[in-house]
């Protein structure tokens, strides 16, 4: 029989440290309820606090409509436009509650791939995310958790009702009136990867796992401008005046979109790759920047490492894994259809990003749906059980994974082919994924990427088209636009429209 000790009771239990588990934390914390925050690594952690572009508020409520628009054609028919819409609307009263914190926004918007305005506010030069983060984390009564894996999620009478973890005592349960994964993406996958070394798609693997319903999982977006070294180039850098040039120094972009430079990451990503293959390789030239010390100290910093100097040498890049636009799917408000579970932040599925997410538009989805979420999961709230019974937890051998990250770079990386996903999707599901009634933080880790990795080769081969960030170079062309989700072990085609439903039950 297993053995676990009794950690903790709380009303909302929050998995994640990243903007959306935090500001979800300080909402609950501010109606009273009892909250924990758990961090499977030591703050702070996460994505967020790499994310160097902003937050993608609307400059007033007449430029709503016009960030809307950006936002629909980088989502490529796939956004949901009332819930995009809705979050933008409500962005505003955002910025205000974060300013009348004194986080330090810098007061001229900058402008960013895909936006048609300058609409982007920073924090701290380059380092806009980790600056977002430790402010909310230094308004926050209760420190959170750290160094806790989640390993399953508890249930009683068919709702999630609290989480088994692994911590420094051994395996412990957290009994909950309602949990929130807050737990970022898959971003780990990939060999070359923007994303912190723990993202490994935990929180999507606890949620299928219970009953919940996954979407859209093949839309991996691949930042266009990544150093060697992983270090990503914002964006900005490219607002501010910095081009991409080919092997033989030639500008490029014009040739690619009307956009040029600041066309949407997808077409760029895409554009760096042919480039890369037809001449060998690509450089970002930020000569032209003014200030650029000064604006962007996180990319300079990051070039020196690699003894280059970014005033003086264009900058070798290449596309990396960046943000998961699928993901646990839910409503406008964070449920995700199993009572007593709530999504929020890359872990989620909202309808905001489509088939493409817009540049900065995720720190801004995950402080509306952060709030949201934890309201809605307050609003439904049931008294913790006595009673709990832990799911099976998801493993595989953690030796599979380079193998498993170079297959996974050349099958489901920016450009994709239907015989390279048949031969992946087989060598996937060769791999051992195991249940267990507990098992160590590498072993889930291995377990949830081996799982996302079939889901994505699934999605991929199911859709016979491109569409923004997912290009098919046997399929080069839009079809009409649906979902793909997966029910269990079921894998299907859904409209547009299909209304939220209740998860399935686990699996």
């Amino acid at each position: 029989m297993l053995s676990t000790s009794f950690l903790a009771e709380t009303d909302l239990l929050i998995l994640g440290a990243g903007v959306a588990g935090i500001y979800a934390a300080l909402w609950a914390e501010a109606e009273g309820a009892r909250t924990l925050v758990v961090s499977k690594d030591p703050l702070p952690s996460g994505s967020t606090p790499w994310a160097q572009g902003g937050v993608a508020f609307p400059l007033d409520a007449a430029d709503v409509e016009a960030h809307l628009q950006d936002t629909l054609q980088a989502g490529r028919g796939l956004v949901e436009t009332e819930v995009a819409r809705s979050i933008l609307e409500e962005a505003p009263f955002h910025l205000e509650k974060l300013l009348s914190w004194d986080l330090p926004f810098h007061p001229e918007p900058v402008r960013e791939g895909g936006h048609s305005r300058a609409r982007i506010r920073h924090l701290g030069g380059d380092r806009s995310g980790l600056w977002l983060l430790k402010g909310l984390l230094a308004r926050l009564s209760k420190p959170p958790l750290q160094g806790y894996t989640a390993l399953s999620l508890l249930m009683t009478e068919g709702r999630v009702a609290g989480v088994l973890l692994l911590g420094p005592e051994g395996l412990v349960q957290v009994r909950a009136g309602a949990v929130l994964l807050a737990t970022g993406g898959f971003g780990s996958l990939f060999p070359l990867s923007t994303a912190p070394p723990g993202a490994s798609g935990d929180g999507m693997a606890l949620a299928w796992r219970a009953g919940a319903i996954l979407r859209d999982l093949e839309f991996v977006q691949f930042h266009p401008t990544v150093l060697p070294n992983g270090a990503l180039v914002s964006e900005a850098a490219r607002g501010a005046g910095a081009v991409l040039l080919n092997a033989w120094g030639e500008r490029f972009m014009p040739r690619y979109a009307e956009l040029e430079e600041l066309a949407p990451r997808d077409v760029v990503a895409q554009a760096v790759f042919w480039e890369r293959q037809r001449t060998g390789g690509v450089y970002l030239d930020l000569r032209a920047v003014p200030h650029l010390e000064e604006r962007f100290p996180t990319v300079v910093a990051s070039a020196r490492a690699l003894r280059l100097d970014p005033g003086k040498d264009p900058l070798p890049v290449a596309p990396a894994a960046h943000y998961v636009m699928g993901g646990v799917r839910t409503d406008a408000f964070g449920r995700t259809g199993l009572p007593g579970l709530y999504a929020a932040g890359e872990v989620a599925s909202t309808g905001l990003h489509g088939a493409n997410r817009l540049a900065s538009n995720s720190l801004l989805e995950g402080l509306v749906m952060g709030k949201r979420a934890a309201l809605a999961a307050l609003r439904d709230l049931q008294e913790p059980p006595l009673q709990v019974q832990a799911l099976p937890v998801l493993t595989a051998p953690p030796s599979l994974l380079p193998q498993l990250r170079q297959q996974a770079e050349e099958a489901l990386g920016v450009v994709r082919e239907g015989e390279r996903l048949r031969a992946f999707l087989a060598f996937a599901e060769a791999l051992p994924l195991e249940e267990k009634p507990w098992a160590s933080r590498e072993e889930v880790e291995a377990g949830s990427l081996l799982l996302l990795a079939r889901w994505v080769a699934q999605g991929a081969l199911l859709r016979e088209e491109s569409r923004g960030c997912h290009f098919r170079r046997d399929f080069p062309q839009e079809r009409e636009p649906f979902h793909t989700e997966v029910w269990g072990s079921t894998f299907k085609q859904a409209p547009l429209d299909l209304a939220a439903a209740p998860g399935r039950g686990p699996a």
